[in-house]
């Protein structure tokens, strides 16, 4: 096992809320008052001390991990989603802890589709995470202005791209659709599906075409992040920033983390 998936920074005691004692307190006067054998099997029973709930990440446990620690907590994250073992969060205690501000661990860049939230599917909360969400998991002006912020003044760690299977506006794409402003973004989509590598049928139809086009869409994401944003491109040269990829595939649950 490497060290960084040894580290587990959502567990570490700088994102907890430890339990009140009036429980604990309250069943030494049960033991106090009654002094029965049941009464003391009840009150230590009562007394077990309970896995507090995660709270949102705070400056400095996100700054102690590494992008590649960052990533190994997401990839850990959807595995607990597949297995059923979410960690529970306390959302009320999140909004509180994260009023006077913010310190996410990373940005993602995923897809609109309602069935691909990734905050969900990492098992994360408030304050863990920038998500910016559009059709596709394009880039443009607005949405590299945006991840410019949350790495070189937010200090987010990790750029992640996320695409996902049976994705609507890579079959879009493919099909050539016009609608309103929509044909301008499934444009972009465009240039994976000449990049795709594929030998059957290239056509919307087809499950797994739609699929290895999303996938080299996500690629390409990155590619352009690179070469379109100066700010990001020298943070990852610094080392500051890692920029990854992910695809999630809707059927099984999991992220499969490809760059």
């Amino acid at each position: 096992m490497s060290e960084s998936e040894k580290i587990d920074p959502i567990r570490s005691p700088s994102r907890r809320v430890f339990l009140r004692t009036s429980t604990a307190a309250a069943a030494m006067g049960l033991l106090v008052g009654w002094g029965s054998n049941e009464t003391e099997t009840k009150a230590a029973e009562i007394a077990v001390p309970q896995e507090p709930p995660v709270v949102a990440l705070t400056k400095e446990a996100r700054d102690r991990m590494t992008p590649d620690q960052i990533i190994a907590m997401w990839k850990e994250g959807n595995l607990r989603f597949r297995e059923g073992r979410k960690i529970q969060r306390d959302f009320l205690a999140e909004q509180k802890a994260t009023a006077s501000g913010q310190f996410p661990a990373g940005v993602l860049l995923t897809c609109i589709d309602s069935r691909a939230p990734a905050e969900i599917l990492f098992n994360l909360g408030m304050g863990d995470v920038f998500n910016a969400r559009i059709a596709g998991n394009i880039e443009n002006p607005d949405i590299l202005g945006s991840m410019e912020f949350t790495t070189k003044l937010a200090g987010a760690r990790v750029v992640l791209v996320m695409g996902h299977s049976a994705c609507g506006a890579v079959a879009g794409a493919i099909a050539d659709a016009k609608l309103g402003n929509l044909t301008q973004l499934l444009a972009k989509i465009q240039p994976a599906i000449k990049a795709t590598k594929y030998t059957g049928d290239r056509t919307a139809g087809n499950a797994e075409f739609v699929d290895a086009v999303a996938r080299t869409n996500v690629n390409l994401t990155m590619a352009n992040i690179r070469k379109n944003s100066k700010v990001i491109a020298a943070l990852e040269k610094a080392g500051a920033v890692k920029i990854a990829g992910a695809f999630y595939d809707l059927k099984t649950g999991a992220v499969e983390f490809f760059a």
